[in-house]
């Protein structure tokens, strides 16, 4: 079998495991649930995976791998920091548009981590990894004199926690205020407290 068959099978179960636990939570949910959705044999599933769990894990690591050259092509374009912020807001709320599914898992991921080391372990890396990437665009702008001395720490938590706040949309009501009208308009806040 050839790597992007295999590859392709991968993505087949990884999409399937994705409606699943949205579906049917982490519990709810089994190995015969996300082989009926992926239309894939049993043996097939076990081949990759040798558990629901597995599964699971190697989806957290799906969309790191999906979403990091978007998100590394965004700091390293020779752009202000203004602009890269501006672009990584934008990055979510197309995102989000797109297919809202993905922030319903990660509801339950974050449900997980706190109940299982491997999911916290995992995450704690993707959250790093994300916390890096907007400090390096708040210390460019500092540097560059386009936001005020502040505190990079801070400013990259703030960003981070108002990206992930799409997720709440996608759990409750939005009280007639819509996911991608808050980000815009979270962004412009932002932007208007960092900018000298």
């Amino acid at each position: 079998m050839s790597q992007s068959t295999q590859d392709q099978r991968k993505y087949q179960i990884l999409d399937a495991a994705l409606e699943v636990i949205v579906r049917k939570g982490y519990e709810g949910s089994s190995m015969s649930d996300i082989v009926k959705k992926s239309k894939l044999s049993k043996g097939a599933i076990y081949w990759y995976y040798s558990s629901k769990k597995e599964v699971y894990l190697a989806l957290v690591n799906h969309w790191v791998h999906q979403y990091s050259p978007t998100l590394n092509l965004i700091i390293e374009d020779n752009q202000p920091a203004s602009v890269q912020l501006k672009g990584l807001f934008n990055f979510f709320i197309t995102q989000y548009e797109t297919d809202p599914t993905i922030f319903k898992a990660i509801a339950v991921f974050w449900s997980l981590a706190g109940r299982d080391n491997d999911f916290k372990e995992k995450f704690d890396k993707v959250y790093s990894e994300f916390f890096t990437l907007i400090e390096k665009i708040i210390i460019k702008g500092v540097e560059s004199k386009e936001f005020k001395n502040i505190d990079t720490k801070i400013a990259a938590l703030s960003i981070m926690v108002n990206i992930e706040s799409a997720i709440w949309f996608t759990l409750f009501e939005n009280y007639g205020i819509s996911a991608t009208k808050y980000m815009e308009t979270i962004t412009d806040f932002i932007l208007a407290g960092l900018i000298k």
